[in-house]
């Protein structure tokens, strides 16, 4: 079985994936770690050196890897994997799979994303908490239709990782 975590940055899918795969001896795959290994390269640099649309084709590849693996794993996808291509499709017709949408509310992203927004560098340029919430609002209304595709929706505002980890477990 595959488990894929979607949300927005920030959202906890990296902490409660890799959570997930531990309590049940699953692999855990984070799909931008995939892509530094595929690269040989950070996102960040990846973004500085050729761009978010060359970003987004190696996410589709790293996409398909995952996608051709039969092991059990838990995989975190970046923010806009699923609104981008097929790949909400791909991931869709999955057999033996489940989608994960962690939802969290622009305050909650808003707090945890300003003090590390230099390590992303799609909100990096973003200078104050206005233009960062912004940005956010905008982006949220633009993907809620694709993470509200997925198969479960998991509040995460004001919950601990293990928590959200056992809600997630007792739903499957």
């Amino acid at each position: 079985m595959k488990i894929f975590l979607t949300g927005y940055m920030g959202s906890g899918k990296s902490v409660v994936g890799k959570m997930l795969a531990k309590k049940l001896n699953y692999k855990y795959v984070d799909l931008d770690d995939q892509i530094e290994v595929m690269q040989g390269k950070s996102i960040n640099a990846i973004f500085e050196e050729k761009g978010e649309l060359y970003f987004r084709k190696l996410e589709s590849q790293a996409l398909d890897d995952i996608l051709e693996n039969n092991s059990n794993m838990i995989i975190s996808l970046g923010g806009g994997t699923p609104c981008y291509g097929n790949n909400l499709e791909r991931i869709s017709a999955q057999k033996d799979s489940l989608s994960i949408y962690l939802k969290a509310s622009v305050e909650t992203l808003l707090n945890r994303l300003f003090p590390e927004k230099i390590h992303r560098p799609v909100i990096s340029h973003l200078e104050t908490r206005e233009a960062l919430e912004e940005f956010i609002r905008k982006h949220l209304f633009e993907r809620a239709y694709y993470y509200n595709q997925s198969d479960l929706n998991v509040m995460v505002d004001d919950k601990k990782p293990e928590t959200i980890v056992a809600q997630i477990i007792e739903k499957l």
